[in-house]
């Protein structure tokens, strides 16, 4: 089988490829694009990959992207995006490939969630701004114990939350596309409960794919539902949201705080309202870019490529209707 990645990619995990020695063709894209293996160098064009592995990680992405999109040959597709709405990979699955996905991120995304929520209840800026003044007054703050997450979207990324937020004492409610039960959760729920679910919730994290079903759902109605001094936090997709009803439900406290890592245009435009707001904590979509995230996105890839050579059935099979179109 030929399999192209990207240099970086293969570099980390080349100790891992000698139990398939003998049944990989290898190519790999080097920073500047070029592409090589066995000795030889390839064209995007007569690359032929069978399999892709895009990590996204290091340079390179752009040749092996374009080496998948020309190939005739193409079968399987690993990539370690958790959202599938960028345009190709509705062509990798036209071209009748199968795409998988890592979930390696989930772990990196629950801790940054924790961690703002957190540093938002414990008042984290207050107390610095305290010491830096030699000033000694203690200062009361919010407990998780005790409050109410509403998940909306629970896959990996939102059982990661969960698991922590209940580890804390935090009551967890789910909306779940397939409405199954899980043991993370006290209550499973459908978008459509939404407006009942929202006015008790004290922190409401945004993880869902983003679809025709979920594009803006966060609007001027999801807004008016929520309870004053509640948080949102959206680690989806900037377009979940409709910022202009953020900005008019921020200033009427409702929610009271906004944690964002993802926005409509990014990078954000420099006079974007969100840089300076008070009640506002964001990031430039770096929610994923823990310690860890690179290993264990290396061995989800491993564990499928071993199962592809094999014949086995592949781990994170990508859902139709979380390709965007």
């Amino acid at each position: 089988m030929r399999l192209i990645l990207q240099e970086a990619a293969l570099r980390r995990i080349a100790p891992q490829l000698a139990p398939f020695e003998g049944k990989l063709e290898l190519l790999a894209a080097d920073d500047a694009g070029k592409i090589t293996g066995g000795g030889r160098s390839f064209s995007e064009d007569d690359a032929q990959p069978e399999a892709a592995w895009m990590s996204f990680g290091g340079g390179g992405g752009r040749a092996v992207a374009t080496a998948v999109l020309k190939s005739q040959r193409l079968a399987w597709v690993h990539t370690t995006a958790a959202g599938l709405d960028a345009p190709i990979w509705a062509q990798v699955v036209d071209k009748g490939a199968l795409l998988t996905t890592g979930h390696g991120q989930a772990v990196s995304m629950a801790e940054y969630v924790l961690a703002e929520v957190l540093a938002h209840f414990q008042r984290i800026g207050q107390r610095r701004a305290g010491q830096a003044a030699h000033r000694w007054s203690p200062i009361p703050f919010r407990e998780v114990a005790g409050s109410r997450w509403l998940l909306v979207g629970f896959g990996a990324i939102g059982q990661a939350v969960g698991e922590r937020a209940r580890a804390f004492g935090a009551e967890i409610i789910a909306v779940r596309r397939s409405g199954s039960p899980h043991p993370l959760a006290g209550r499973i729920a459908a978008l459509a409960d939404l407006p009942t679910l929202l006015p008790d919730a004290d922190v409401v994290v945004l993880a869902p794919p983003l679809n025709p079903e979920t594009e803006g759902l966060a609007d001027a109605a999801f807004f008016a539902a929520m309870k004053p001094a509640s948080v949102l936090v959206n680690v989806g997709r900037g377009r979940l949201v409709d910022e202009t009803a953020l900005l008019e439900a921020l200033a009427r406290g409702a929610p009271g705080h906004a944690i964002l890592d993802v926005f409509h245009a990014e990078p954000l435009p420099s006079d974007s309202p969100f840089w300076d707001h008070p009640r506002v904590a964001l990031t430039p979509h770096a929610s994923a870019y823990g310690s860890g995230q690179l290993a264990r996105n290396d061995a989800i890839f491993v564990e499928n490529l071993r199962r592809r050579l094999a014949g086995e059935a592949l781990l994170y099979p990508a859902d139709p209707r979380d390709i965007g179109r």
